[in-house]
Parts: structure tokens; sequence; C-alpha cells
């Protein structure tokens, strides 16, 4: 699985961002899907996953409430829409994928990464 992650920018607190990840493959609509996130200085930190089928999602409690995860197996594409962004969700996002169907909260549990986008959120 190749992924290709794209979406972020630049904007202000409270405003909203959809990332995307574009994956190919023929293994993608087996693999379950994550993103991760990593704030300068900080170790990479789970952030949100989906099973494959897109009937189960995982959040951190950090984001819950405020971001959602979706897949289209059709177009092989994740996505993460953040709304309600604050300063301290500024990082890089990488998505991942695990040659398992259910969901994982760690980095050692995805076998394939995408190159990362870029999130500033500003005050």
């Amino acid at each position: 699985v190749q992924l290709q992650a794209s979406g972020g920018g630049l904007l202000h607190a409270g405003g909203s961002l959809r990332l995307s990840c574009a994956a190919s493959g023929r293994t993608f609509r087996r693999s379950a899907i994550a993103w991760f996130r990593q704030a300068p200085g900080k170790e990479r930190e789970f952030v949100a996953a989906i099973n494959w089928s897109g009937g189960n999602t995982y959040y951190a409690d950090s984001v819950k409430d405020r971001f959602t995860i979706s897949r289209d197996n059709v177009k092989n594409t994740v996505y993460l829409q953040m709304n309600n962004l604050k300063p301290e969700d500024t990082a890089v996002y990488y998505c991942a994928a695990r040659d398992r169907m259910a969901v994982a909260g760690g980095v050692d549990e995805y076998d394939y990464w995408g190159q990362g986008t870029l999130v500033t959120v500003s005050s």
C-alpha cells in the first residue's frame, strides 16, 4: 500500500480543515488506516483510526468530538475532518496503513506510512 497525505495548511484557532489520504495497492480495502501526528520536538502520536469497512473508528481523547475519520473504498481515500482546531493541534499529520482489518493505536502496529502534511493553527 502506498499512501499520499494532503490537505494541510495554516489557519486560525477555531477553524476547520479536511485532510485526505489517497492510497494505491490492491490491499487497501482490507487495511485499517490511521492518522498520526508529530509536533516539533515531540514523539509521533495517535490521532484516529478506521477499520477496513469504515464501521469502526477509534480516536485519541484529545481529538474526540472534534475530529472525524472516514473512508471511501471506491476512491481508495481516507479523510480526517478536523473542526474547532486549536494551536496544540499544530503538527505534521501522517496517514498509515496496516495489513490487518481492525483498528489499532500504536505506531509500531502500522506497516505503511505516507509522507505527512503540515497543519499549523495560530491562536
